[in-house]
């Protein structure tokens, strides 16, 4: 331990509020009711001291890391905190041989916390923590911000129980903020502060369930806002807009709230909600997301489905297309919302889909020949292999159609699109 860690050991003074006030044991933990409530499973383990590995997945400020910092003073087990993003498979081995030798030597189970598992590699860093596992050497905890389903090594995820905590609400935000204020050995409850409900409201809304946040805003609001003549900070929605000037955003352009998010999207324009699809456009775009990314997938659910029920929402999809590229944002928004309306508005139908898919399905079974009538007979010899013989050229018949038999012989009564379902 170095002097600077000593020194803010010594002096919790000197550590950031939001460190000073992590709760310590389970009755402090604000939020997660549904996972570590009276009675729930992960708080029976916990108390137990029975825990098995587990993964921690939500965004962030919602008490994944306070988790683990309380399960490491209840448990009897050795405690290791391993760093995702620098370990390597040499470190992670000698981290299993020391576990090993607490088994063997003293009989102790070792719990491995690693932070931002996702940024541990597949393959070689995975396999060697999945093995020790599996044998029952380490029992692990994993948080992340990113969906595990689509980071981490499916074998891991089956040994593993996966907890997914949930951005906490505003009234858990203004609990843990008035708690500060009443905390006289971590908050500032020595001191006199009078906040306005206006001024809890402003940060707990702007926080977006992120609980760091929210205590950060309140510590600068603190230590910014000087004492009145009678020696109270009074802290109000100006002084809270102040210091909370901008909603926290949780948008990963690549994580699963990008799929989440954009999945909202496009379930709204399919169930012909024009108002929740601009909502979801909205949020994605000023989360950052690629505005290409979003009118392709505009186009695709045009097709998909609108297809021939409305053909002309796939004209619209690609004015938007051209519209963004030609006069870029923020202006393209305006086009990409009227293809949003349009599409959420139009006539639904997805026999397209279902017609190429079925048709894609049988192609991949079956490789049939093409009938000697429908084969290529443009070139020199063509027709001495019987190419083109028999085929009848529709111009030539009433109403530019004739009937014959365009699939393979094997191939009989074959029908993929259902016309019906554009009535």
């Amino acid at each position: 331990m170095d002097l600077f860690t000593m020194a803010m050991d010594k002096n919790p003074a000197n550590k950031p509020l939001a460190e000073r006030m992590r709760p310590r044991n389970l009755d402090e933990f604000f939020g997660q009711k549904n996972i570590v409530g009276k009675g729930k499973l992960l708080r029976r383990l916990i108390e137990s001291d029975n825990l098995t590995s587990i993964i921690l997945y939500g965004p962030p400020g919602v008490g994944k890391t306070t988790l683990t910092s309380i399960i490491s003073r209840e448990t009897k087990c050795e405690f290791m905190k391993l760093n995702a993003t620098t370990i390597g498979v040499k470190e992670i081995k000698e981290y299993i041989n020391k576990a090993e030798d607490l088994m063997k030597l003293y009989g102790k189970r070792s719990i491995f916390f690693i932070d931002e598992i996702h940024a541990l590699k597949r393959g070689a860093q995975q396999d060697v923590l999945l093995d020790a596992v599996e044998k029952g050497i380490v029992v692990l905890i994993g948080a992340t911000t990113e969906n595990p389903y689509f980071e981490i090594n499916g074998a891991l995820l089956s040994r593993s129980k996966i907890f997914q905590l949930e951005s906490l609400s505003e009234e858990e935000i203004k609990g843990i903020l008035k708690n500060i204020l009443k905390d006289s050995e971590r908050g500032y409850g020595f001191m006199k502060i009078q906040m306005d409900e206006d001024a809890f409201s402003y940060i707990a809304n702007l926080s977006n369930g992120d609980a760091r946040s929210a205590i950060n805003a309140l510590e600068l609001a603190v230590l910014s806002t000087p004492k009145n003549t009678e020696g109270v900070i009074k802290i109000n929605a100006l002084v809270a807009e102040e210091c909370m000037q901008k909603r926290v955003i949780n948008y990963d352009k690549s994580g699963d709230n990008h799929y989440d998010m954009v999945s909202a999207f496009i379930k709204s324009m399919r169930g012909s909600d024009p108002d929740a699809a601009l909502y979801w456009f909205a949020r994605m775009i000023i989360g950052g997301e690629d505005p290409k990314f979003i009118v392709r997938r505009i186009i695709v659910h045009a097709s998909e489905d609108v297809g021939m029920a409305d053909p002309r929402a796939m004209l619209i999809a690609h004015s938007a297309w051209n519209a963004l590229n030609t006069i870029g944002m923020p202006e393209a928004r305006i086009p990409i919302a009227e293809a949003i309306i349009y599409i959420s508005k139009a006539k639904k139908s997805n026999a397209v889909i279902c017609a190429v898919d079925a048709a894609f399905l049988d192609a991949k079974k079956e490789q049939y020949r093409v009938p000697p009538h429908l084969r290529d007979a443009h070139y020199k010899g063509a027709l001495n292999l019987d190419n083109g013989i028999g085929y009848k050229y529709p111009h030539n018949y009433p109403g530019h159609y004739v009937q014959q038999d365009y699939f393979p012989s094997e191939m009989k009564n074959i029908k993929y699109y259902d016309e019906d379902q554009e009535l």
